[in-house]
């Protein structure tokens, strides 16, 4: 019998056909199934995708950016078409690897791109902050939804009065093992409550249903425990790149919280969009809003020859004092 396919297969939330597809090795062996869409010449943006998704969640924002743009998303380790690694291959670290390594198989010689990262994608971003590699390919960040730290204790899933209680309970729930099961009305009641705003619609909560069902248990619960004793303060103060933030104002998951938090240590903050009324979910959410923020970031950061602005011609692109605090109404 075939499987379900872990995505919905028609609509605006449907993964659309890449032009090719890759395997990535990483430092330690571990392959990642990559794809690639749009023009072969246009600007690039690779998209790194969060805890418990795949490839598949990036699907409307790269309907927004593929006519122009050469959009790459990969599988994370175990997610998706990616094989889970052995326990010893879940770190921060080799979030890092992985996320240099698609950038060095994917991208041509010399080629930079603009990077994206919701949740643990964001994450991803910030891991990388220290590698060498990570700085010659990349010209600018967005992180989606994402935290450096404390994510058990910011979560608001469950609303416990006590510091002490919402962090034990968030961090039981990161490590589950418990199955999901099967898509069903009271488990997308429960995705929506957890992980989307109040205005998501009934599309956009069973295509996210069936990604983060799609996920083996086992997976989840190792991915969850590093985020559970999640810190990367210190990489995000290291990510020296013109770096915008975007959060929901309902997130659960990492509440604005974690992106007031980012925009005070981020040493090349360019912007703050919070969108009003949105949960942890935002490329599924508003991909609109997120394309959006992508294309101004290659507009500015990105040239035809894949360099950044440089000298007055970068002053001129950089907000005033580097720093801005953007509204999207979602």
């Amino acid at each position: 019998m075939n499987r379900r396919p872990a995505h919905v297969t028609s609509g605006p939330y449907a993964p659309p056909v890449p032009r090719s597809t890759l395997t990535v090795t990483s430092a330690d062996g571990a392959r990642l199934y990559a794809e690639v869409h749009g023009p072969q010449d246009a600007p690039a943006v690779v998209l790194a995708h969060g805890w418990t998704c795949s490839t598949a969640f990036w699907a409307p924002v790269v309907r927004e950016l593929a006519a122009d743009h050469q959009v790459v998303v990969y599988d994370q380790r175990g997610h998706g078409r990616s094989p889970a690694a052995p326990p010893a291959g879940h770190s921060t670290g080799a979030l890092a690897d992985d996320l240099v390594a698609v950038l060095e198989a994917a991208l041509r010689p010399g080629e930079r791109a603009v990077l994206g990262g919701h949740s643990m994608g964001g994450m991803t971003i910030m891991a990388a902050a220290g590698r060498p590699q990570l700085h010659e390919r990349a010209a600018a960040a967005l992180l989606c939804s994402t935290g450096s730290a404390d994510l058990a204790a910011e979560a608001r899933v469950f609303a416990l009065r006590s510091p002490q209680g919402r962090r034990r309970a968030h961090r039981l729930l990161l490590r589950s093992r418990a199955p999901l099961g099967p898509v069903s009305p009271l488990t997308r009641r429960a995705l929506k409550y957890a992980t989307m705003g109040p205005g998501a619609t009934a599309e956009q909560v069973a295509a996210c249903a069936r990604i983060v069902h799609g996920c083996p248990a086992g997976v989840r619960a190792r991915w969850g425990a590093v985020l559970a004793g999640l810190e990367l303060t210190g990489g995000a103060g290291r990510l020296e790149l013109p770096t915008e933030v975007l959060a929901g104002s309902a997130d659960r998951l990492t509440p604005p919280v974690h992106a007031r938090r980012l925009a005070s240590v981020l040493p090349d903050f360019r912007g703050l969009t919070e969108l009003p009324g949105l949960g942890h979910m935002t490329p599924i959410e508003d991909p609109g809003a997120v394309a959006e923020r992508l294309r101004a970031l290659v507009r500015d950061h990105l040239h035809p020859t894949g360099t950044e602005a440089t000298g007055a011609e970068a002053t001129d692109t950089a907000p005033e004092g580097g720093r801005q605090t953007k509204e999207s109404t979602a």
